[in-house]
């Protein structure tokens, strides 16, 4: 499946989190399942407060989310936020890492943001029913490493030519991700476990 053969951005993100949560096993709601393909397919095409997660240091961007006086734009900082690190934690922890931040970091505030906008929502109420943001932000860590996974399918379905192999390989070596690894071998390539080379 590529993106192009799909009826739409989102339908081709909610099939790769399917196809991902089938590999990892993980569980989430049919809710968040929804939102996180929305989110895949936003950042697929992201505006300038989307981007602003690779721009300022998160701590910053937490602290101006949750000290803004009015509710609306607090959540809505706040859920940009957990959606962007989310994202970028998933699909490009390699920029996070180079700037010497660490994947423990990225999670807390990530949790954070999203924890914060869940309560914003259930403010006042006894039984406000499911709360995406608060599954959200007790599974970040699982859901970071679902988006890191969707980044792997993503990569493995659309390589093509020796660029695109060079890619996978390059993520494969960061990674060491059992997807990119299947989808190195159908090129004719054999990742040795442990190794960094390709034999």
């Amino acid at each position: 499946m590529t993106i192009l053969a799909t009826a739409s951005l989102e339908g081709f993100f909610q099939g790769a989190l399917e196809d991902a949560m089938k590999a990892r096993r993980v569980e989430a709601s049919s809710g968040t399942t929804h939102y996180l393909a929305g989110v895949l397919s936003e950042f697929a095409k992201p505006d300038a407060q989307r981007g602003a997660t690779l721009d300022r240091p998160l701590a910053f961007l937490l602290d101006e989310a949750l000290h803004t006086n009015d509710l609306a734009e607090r959540f809505a900082k706040l859920r940009a936020l957990g959606d962007g690190t989310l994202y970028t934690g998933g699909f490009f922890l390699d920029h996070f890492e180079r700037r010497g931040v660490d994947q423990t970091y990225i999670v807390t505030i990530g949790s954070r943001a999203y924890e914060s906008a869940g309560s914003l929502l259930t403010r006042g109420q006894e039984d406000a029913g499911p709360n995406i943001f608060a599954e959200l932000a007790r599974k970040f860590d699982v859901f970071v490493a679902l988006v890191g996974e969707v980044a792997n399918l993503t990569l493995a379905r659309g390589a093509e030519g020796v660029t695109g192999i060079l890619k996978m390989y390059e993520r494969w070596e960061k990674t060491q991700s059992e997807t990119l690894a299947s989808a190195l071998s159908a090129h004719g390539f054999t990742t040795p476990k442990g190794k960094k080379v390709f034999q």
